[in-house]
């Protein structure tokens, strides 16, 4: 699908869901990772993640499509174009959005994790990144920290 053929299905979205035009643009974004799609405040275009099609089938595109619509109507209105507003609740449901994007293969689910303990009290700390044992101690007695796996 390109970013046309994305355009003109947003907009069918926008009649048929919610009765009104979308005149902004609408993009594939393969910056996009963790995220199904994106709306932007200051020029009201639209981002989506090219995994949602393909990874998964066109509802799911669909659904993130009008996630992302309902964050322009919703702001249209003068509200808050957040998740927590019940007025964006209320209209998702109603148009039958995503709530969340399902998880891509390009999500950082599955990174190594570090796992240290302290060697005087036995606290443990998992970490996503490498800690300088050298450097850094135990926040709890300051005793030297030992990289376990």
């Amino acid at each position: 699908m390109t970013d046309f053929e994305l355009k003109n299905l947003t907009k069918d979205i926008a009649r048929s869901a919610f009765g009104e035009d979308f005149p902004y643009e609408v993009f594939f974004n393969r910056r996009l990772k963790t995220t199904g799609g994106r709306y932007h405040l200051n020029d009201h275009h639209i981002d989506i993640n090219p995994l949602m099609l393909e990874e998964f089938d066109q509802t799911v595109l669909i659904g993130v499509i009008k996630h992302e619509l309902t964050h322009y109507f919703v702001h249209k209105m003068g509200e808050r174009p957040d998740h927590r507003n019940p007025h964006f609740k209320k209209l998702l449901n109603q148009v039958g959005g995503l709530r969340y994007a399902p998880l891509t293969s390009k999500t950082r689910r599955s990174k190594k994790q570090y796992l240290y303990q302290c060697q005087n009290c036995g606290q443990k700390y998992a970490r996503f990144r490498r800690v300088n044992v050298q450097k850094f101690v135990c926040s709890r007695c300051r005793g030297r920290l030992k990289l376990m796996g």
